[in-house]
């Protein structure tokens, strides 16, 4: 695909990077953190996916503040595609909370608070192209993941995009068995040097050319192919390069059931 970027030259991007929005985290006007995030298409229309600590400010795990500010986000501004050039920027910004003060995001059905991953319905979509992902359909078919498969994290670590607005990949390996249940929660792990920023990304499995089939053996593709597995959430602790991976059925129970 050729994407038409801010000085108006026309490179060949993959379509993957279209799909990791970088956001960014305020309060009053202030910003407190950068992230990354997705979109995925429900019943009401799309959604923002990222991180239940993005937009709630604080640690998952002890509900500390994140923010060296003591403020948690009231917005979030989203870099979207712009609508007819790919690659080039429009930002819009979306209240986390309504007018009652009650958040706007959208939890696990079952999990509730437990899953750190959320889906924020959009409303401010004027000119924006959206490219998505579909957790109910990750695309794939016949691929095997399984541990020391190669995988991706597209994202912008510490704020940073990997050229105008297109995000950093950051690739590692599954390193956990990814039909089971890493802490009895619809994740598992990836060895990956993931850091801040990429809170929210999508995690993916890219081949070009072949990948090992479920069958046995290799199968051959003419053109890229993606399965998407999950939504990257930050590591098991800041001395690991052990990272978790909440995964695509679990995303596709929360999209499913907004309605």
């Amino acid at each position: 695909m050729l994407a038409y970027l801010s000085r108006g030259v026309a490179l060949a991007i993959t379509t993957e990077s279209y799909r990791s929005l970088f956001l960014q985290m305020s309060a009053k006007g202030i910003d407190l953190a950068s992230g990354s995030g997705f979109i995925c298409f429900g019943p009401t229309g799309p959604l923002l996916i990222t991180n239940r600590h993005n937009v709630t400010g604080r640690d998952q795990r002890t509900g500390d503040n994140l923010s060296r500010y003591s403020e948690v986000p009231d917005a979030i501004s989203i870099r979207h595609n712009r609508s007819g050039r790919p690659g080039q920027v429009v930002v819009k910004d979306e209240a986390l909370f309504d007018d009652q003060g009650e958040p706007r995001w959208v939890e696990h059905p079952e999990l509730k608070a437990k899953a750190d991953f959320v889906a924020l319905p959009l409303t401010n979509v004027a000119d924006v192209d959206f490219y998505t992902y579909d957790p109910s359909e990750p695309g794939g078919q016949g691929m095997t993941i399984g541990p020391t498969s190669v995988v991706s994290v597209l994202g912008f670590p510490f704020g940073i995009s990997g050229g105008s607005s297109l995000p950093v990949w950051a690739t590692g390996f599954v390193a956990s068995e990814p039909d089971a249940d890493f802490d009895d929660l619809p994740t598992f792990l990836i060895d990956c040097r993931t850091r801040k920023g990429l809170s929210g990304s999508p995690v993916i499995a890219y081949r070009y050319g072949s990948a090992d089939y479920e069958g046995g053996g290799i199968i051959a593709f003419d053109k890229p192919v993606t399965r998407f597995l999950g939504i990257y959430a930050g590591r098991v602790n800041p001395d690991a390069d052990l990272g978790i991976v909440w995964k695509a059925t679990a995303i596709a129970d929360l999209v499913n059931s907004i309605t």
